[in-house]
């Protein structure tokens, strides 16, 4: 049995997993508000004693820099050691990889079912492939080709700093330099960051804010009746708000292939990307990706899929434990 996990600033969901006929089986999944908890291990030692069920492995796909089994979550104020969670759970075999380190394990699992096409590409397209994922916040990670399969590797691009590309995005970043110390892709590119983006536009006078979105904002989630608003066009900033963010989703999308070499896919995951998918599936989004100059062809080539599958990262994180615990065990003998 398998425990997989996938942390993120707003929601952890815990899963677990049995293999069967080398095929990943879903037993019992649940998700947990992670602010309303003190740490991971508190909600693994609840979730574990609810169902009943105890794991022969675990992996944790976090949002945050993962290194030598130890990791500061990038939203959330909790420290997370694989030692700690093994002694917990009484188990040898604890993995904790990034949060899109998982989403990319798991995506030599999914059905074409769980992929919609957003740019066509070449037809015989093959090679390194990048993830981006826009939720709480902006995680990027990269699949090397090695000629024989794809290999997973995590990066924080998502703090890389923000370019912004005209006259109005110059503007955005001097609203947000002035109230943080770094200004990032994520800044932008986020729930937070699409919040961010709306509050520039109501700050310095390019629109009104109507008394019902207001009041949207105050009782619920900000993004989300942001987001709403601007989809159905009851709220031009809103609308205004959500056009900058996927446009700015567009060109980030296209640095990361870029710098990646991503001629075998970019994927596209993350809890925003199919709540805007009206929007995101226009030309805004694709042509912000292509608008790379003389590298714009090479662009074409590279297919775009939006990831449908929502259990994703747990089904990396799941395949991740399986491959890892069988090279642990391999060293060993």
């Amino acid at each position: 049995m398998i425990l997989a996990g996938d942390i993120g600033g707003t929601h952890t969901r815990l899963a677990f997993f049995d293999e069967q006929r080398e095929k990943l089986r879903l037993v019992d999944s649940s998700v947990f508000p992670s602010r309303d908890f003190r740490s991971l291990d508190e909600i693994v030692q609840k979730y574990v004693a609810t169902i009943k069920l105890y794991p022969q492995l675990a992996c944790f796909g976090i949002a945050g820099p993962v290194r030598d089994g130890r990791v500061t979550a990038s939203n959330l104020p909790w420290i997370v050691e694989a030692q700690t969670l093994a002694q917990e759970l009484r188990i040898r075999d604890v993995f904790l990889i990034n949060d899109l380190e998982a989403h990319g394990w798991g995506i030599e699992t999914l059905d074409p079912a769980d992929l919609l096409r957003l740019n066509e590409g070449a037809g015989n397209a093959s090679g390194n492939r990048a993830i981006i994922a826009a939720g709480t916040g902006l995680g990027e990670a990269g699949m090397y080709w090695d000629g024989a399969r794809h290999n997973v590797f995590a990066c924080e691009g998502g703090h890389c700093d923000f370019a912004p590309r005209n006259h109005l995005e110059m503007d955005l970043f001097q609203y947000l330099q002035a109230q943080f110390e770094h200004v990032s892709y994520e800044r932008v590119l986020s729930g937070p960051g699409l919040v961010n983006i709306y509050y520039f536009l109501r700050d310095t006078g390019r629109g009104t804010q109507p008394e019902w979105l207001t009041e949207q904002m105050r009782t619920g989630d900000p993004a989300a009746a942001i987001s709403q608003a601007g989809l159905e066009g009851r709220c031009p900033m809103a609308q205004q708000a959500l056009q900058i963010f996927i446009s700015v989703y567009g060109a980030e999308t296209g640095n990361l292939a870029l710098k990646i070499m991503a001629t075998g896919g970019v994927y596209l995951a993350g809890g925003i990307a199919p709540k805007i998918l009206p929007m995101l599936s226009g030309p805004m989004y694709l042509e912000s990706f292509l608008d790379k100059g003389r590298m714009r062809p090479l662009l074409e080539s590279m297919p775009i899929y939006l990831i449908k599958n929502e259990a994703l990262a747990l089904l990396g994180a799941a395949r991740c434990a399986l491959v890892k615990s069988q090279q642990v065990s391999s060293h060993a003998s």
